[in-house]
C-alpha cells in the first residue's frame, strides 16, 4: 500500500511473505468498473424495516454503489487474482445485503471518495474513514468500528512515536495520520526547536509498508488493525513501535443531511445486534475494535 539497487532480495522476501496483502494494491485501478464482493461470514436476511428507509432510487436499482480503496488490509484490499476481500468488503457486504441490495464496489482513489460521495457518484463511501468533526462538514458518517494510530519500524532502527522529532515517516495520503496527527506532531517538535518531522506520502498501505522496510522512511503510522496486520506480513522485518493511541471512530460516509444515513445506520445496528457483526470481525482477528452502537457522527476530533 520498488526500490532496485542492492536491497531487491528484501523487496523479493517481503513480497513473498506479504502476497496476500499486497497483491493488487499497487496495480488498483482508481475509480475502477464496480466489482462483486465476496460472502459474508455468516447468512445475512434482509430486514425490512431498515430497507423501507432506502431511498426509492436505491431501493429500486437492487444494488449500492459503494466508493471504495483496495489496498488497506486487512480491511479493504484485493486477493492474489485481484478480487475485493477484507473485513472491511466482508462488513458492507453484509450490511447492504441486509438492506436487500447488492453491493456494486467501485475501486478509487482514498481523497476522491469523499467528493464522490458528496457529489452523488456513490451511494455511500466506505474506506476505513476516522470519523472527524473536519470531515462530518461535508459529509455524515455512521461509526462501526473503533480503532487507534499505531506506528510500526524496524527492529534495527526503533522510533518512538513520542520522540520522532527530524525523523521520516510513512503515511497514506489523504488519511487522518497525514492531515492530522503528523501534523501535529511536527508542529510540537519545532516548537521546542527541534527538526520537525518529515512526510512520506504513498498511495497505498503496501508501498508504506515497503518504504520502512527498505529504508526509505523511518517508521510508519497508520490504524491500528492495518499496522498490526502489516507488520504480521513482514516475516520480523518490522515491529510495532509503541502503544495504540487517539482512538476514533471509522465511519461510513454519507452524503450530507441525505436519506441513506437512517437505512445504513438501521442496517449496521442489525447485524450488530443479531452476531452477524461480530463473527466478522472475529474471522479477521480484528475484534478488539468492535462497537454496540452504529452512532450517526461520533467522532470528536
Amino acid at each position: 500500500m520498488r526500490i532496485r539497487s542492492h536491497r531487491s532480495s528484501v523487496f523479493v522476501a517481503l513480497a513473498a511473505t506479504a502476497a496476500l496483502t499486497f497483491s493488487g494494491c499497487t496495480n488498483s485501478t482508481p475509480d475502477s468498473e464496480g466489482s462483486q464482493a465476496p460472502s459474508p461470514a455468516a447468512s445475512v436476511s434482509v430486514d425490512e424495516t431498515a430497507a423501507a428507509l432506502l431511498p426509492a432510487d436505491v431501493r429500486d436499482s437492487g444494488k449500492l454503489i459503494v466508493g471504495t480503496n483496495l489496498t488497506y488490509a486487512p480491511d479493504e484490499f484485493k486477493t492474489p487474482e485481484g478480487d475485493p476481500t477484507g473485513w472491511g468488503i466482508e462488513l458492507v457486504t453484509a450490511m447492504s445485503q441486509r438492506l436487500g441490495l447488492e453491493p456494486d464496489l467501485r475501486d478509487s482513489q482514498f481523497d476522491n471518495i469523499i467528493p464522490g460521495v458528496k457529489g452523488g457518484k456513490y451511494d455511500v463511501g466506505w474506506a476505513s474513514f476516522t470519523d472527524t468533526v473536519e470531515r462530518q462538514a461535508s459529509v455524515d458518517f455512521v461509526d462501526y468500528y473503533n480503532a487507534g494510530i499505531q506506528w510500526a519500524s524496524r527492529p534495527d532502527n526503533p522510533v518512538d512515536p513520542d520522540d520522532a522529532c527530524g525523523k521520516t515517516i510513512a503515511v497514506g495520503t489523504g488519511t487522518y495520520q497525514e492531515t492530522d496527527e503528523l501534523p501535529a506532531k511536527s508542529k510540537a517538535c519545532e516548537e521546542a526547536g527541534k527538526p520537525p518531522l518529515k512526510l512520506l506520502k504513498l498511495d497505498t498501505q503496501g508501498d508504506i509498508t515497503n518504504a520502512v522496510v527498505l529504508g526509505r522512511a523511518d517508521a510508519m503510522s497508520a490504524d491500528s488493525p492495518v499496522t498490526q496486520y502489516a507488520v504480521s506480513q513482514t516475516d520480523g522485518k518490522l515491529e510495532l513501535s509503541g502503544d495504540i493511541f487517539d482512538a476514533a471512530p471509522f465511519g461510513v460516509a454519507l452524503a450530507k443531511d441525505g436519506d441513506m444515513t437512517q437505512a445504513v445506520q438501521a442496517s449496521l445496528q442489525s447485524l450488530m445486534d443479531d452476531g452477524t457483526y461480530l463473527a466478522i470481525l472475529e474471522q479477521w482477528g480484528v475484534e478488539a475494535g468492535a462497537v454496540e452502537t452504529a452512532e450517526i457522527n461520533g467522532g470528536t476530533s
